[in-house]
């Protein structure tokens, strides 16, 4: 019996082909009634953050809960301006003569800003939806 190795022809390459793309659909699924509350909430604790959080939780979430739409939106529009003005106050305290109320300004402001986040958390992880007292509302 011998062992003979039989050749064979070289087959011919074979095309390669990319795999089909198998990620998320593009039309994201609507939030359940908890995560619609969650988020929202999230978007007013965030404020303790500054406006960041709550205009990405608006952008991404807004189309698919409308408590979170409402209350994300509420958020933003109450973070925006205290934002802007802690940031001017920040940088006008580096003057040397009155630097130091500009500091204080910019802690008052961010207190302020925190602990009404903190009120509208609570009021929206409750499920109620909660109004600024003072809020610009340039968003709509």
């Amino acid at each position: 019996m011998s062992n003979t190795r039989q050749n064979h022809p070289p087959r011919p390459e074979e095309p390669t082909q990319r795999p089909v793309y198998q990620g998320a659909p593009a039309n994201a699924l609507p939030l359940t009634a908890s995560e619609d509350r969650q988020w929202a909430t999230m978007a007013h604790f965030g404020g303790i953050l500054a406006f960041v959080p709550s205009l990405i939780i608006y952008l991404v979430f807004r189309d698919r809960g409308p408590f979170t739409a409402q209350e994300s939106k509420e958020a933003l529009n109450f973070t925006l301006p205290p934002s802007i003005a802690a940031l001017v106050v920040w940088a006008l305290s580096f003057i040397p003569v009155v630097g130091g109320f500009f500091a204080v300004l910019n802690a008052l402001i961010w207190v302020y800003v925190a602990v009404s986040s903190v009120i509208a958390g609570i009021e929206c992880n409750r499920g109620r939806p909660y109004r600024y007292p003072f809020n610009l509302r340039r968003i709509k």
